[in-house]
């Protein structure tokens, strides 16, 4: 399986592991970067035109937002146990974090605007659902959904796929600008496995297969998704762990199931093939 063009693999052990741009994605919403802090380490920015949603993806730190002390978040130890902390960061703030633990932070990132004020996103703010069902079913957590008012652009959630079972399926896109029957969103995926050794794999496809590409997923990967469909699965043994950014023109999420297995929603059985 030749190294997709759409797997960012890390860089690095510690500091700055992942990241992903509008420029090196070649599109034009969405930012990601992961930073691994040992204890003590500190990391401060300023976000300019942007807006950031910080999600706490493991470990604990102190946060200061505008210069106004926020005090220590985080709870889990890993991705795997529990709802995370986060905090929003409108354009024009800044902010400074030290790490009180060994700590995995997420910079999510897309354009921004006026009126919408930073804040902590506390776990709980948004309850775990179960999707789906059978060797479909998955864990998801909104950590910044579209219908909570809280940003001009961004949508953040992280979902937990159970070993051996699919996710973000059956496949759906959201590409195409045609509110309400779908929206544009560009999307990226932070995955992470457990135990770590685990691997799995998201296709990435358009109906017509100008894109088609089969990505090997191993921990730590973060995989971009500019367009089309993006169904993941695990294997057995290994959960799957998944961040998810998305931003595009409108803060809405509405997405397009692919025809050839809209009937999996439907429950009358699969299609009879033409002969």
């Amino acid at each position: 399986m030749p190294n997709s063009h759409l797997r960012v693999r890390p860089k690095a052990d510690r500091g700055l592991v992942s990241e992903v741009t509008p420029e090196s994605a070649g599109w034009t919403y969405v930012g990601f970067a992961l930073h691994r802090l040992e204890s003590g380490k500190a990391l401060k920015a300023e976000t300019g035109k942007l807006e950031v949603c910080l999600v706490l993806v493991s470990g604990k730190i102190r946060l200061s937002i505008d210069g106004k002390d926020q005090g220590e978040i985080g709870e889990r130890m890993s991705p795997f146990e529990g709802a995370p902390w986060a905090a929003f960061i409108p354009p024009g703030g800044n902010y400074e974090l030290t790490a009180t633990t060994e700590a995995e932070v997420a910079i999510c990132s897309a354009p921004g605007a006026a009126g919408f004020p930073a804040k902590l996103i506390p776990p709980g703010t948004h309850p775990q659902i179960t999707r789906g069902k059978g060797s479909n079913t998955r864990l998801v957590t909104n950590i910044m959904p579209e219908n909570d008012g809280s940003a001009h652009s961004l949508l953040v959630v992280e979902v937990i796929t159970p070993g051996g079972n699919t996710s973000s399926y059956p496949p759906h896109k959201h590409d195409q600008d045609d509110i309400p029957a779908e929206s544009h969103l560009e999307e990226t995926y932070y995955h992470r496995f457990n135990p770590p050794q685990g691997y799995g794999f998201q296709r990435v496809y358009t109906d017509d297969r100008s894109l088609d590409e089969v990505v090997l997923l191993e921990d730590g990967d973060v995989v971009m998704v500019p367009k089309g469909y993006h169904p993941v699965a695990t294997i057995h043994g290994y959960d799957n762990y998944y961040l998810n950014v998305m931003a595009g023109p409108k803060r809405i999420w509405k997405f397009h199931n692919e025809p050839a297995h809209e009937w999996l929603f439907t429950g009358l059985g699969a299609p009879t093939a033409a002969r």
